[in-house]
């Protein structure tokens, strides 16, 4: 009998509404260079399905990964972790 795959939970801001029940979240992270040792920012964007159209550009956002819903889609909204302040 097989153990289930550990689902990934990440945290990103959302940087695009794309159309109905879909956003595109961006996860930032720093990582060390190879060679030079020195930290460089990377980042990363992921298509989320948002079935709720709840989530709006900037907020902070908890997703999962799941079974691929789309072409680009494969990972879900779990919770809004902040929402996005508008001045």
């Amino acid at each position: 009998m097989e153990t289930a795959k550990q689902k990934t939970v990440k945290h990103g801001t959302v940087v695009s509404k794309s159309g109905d029940k879909s956003i595109v979240v961006q996860i930032d992270y720093t990582m060390k260079h190879p060679y030079y040792g020195k930290y460089i920012r990377r980042r990363t964007k992921l298509a989320v399905h948002d079935p709720a159209n709840e989530a709006g550009v900037g907020d902070m956002v908890e997703i999962t990964s799941c079974r691929p819903i789309s072409k680009r889609k494969s990972w879900r909204l779990v919770k809004l972790v902040q929402k996005a302040v508008i001045e």
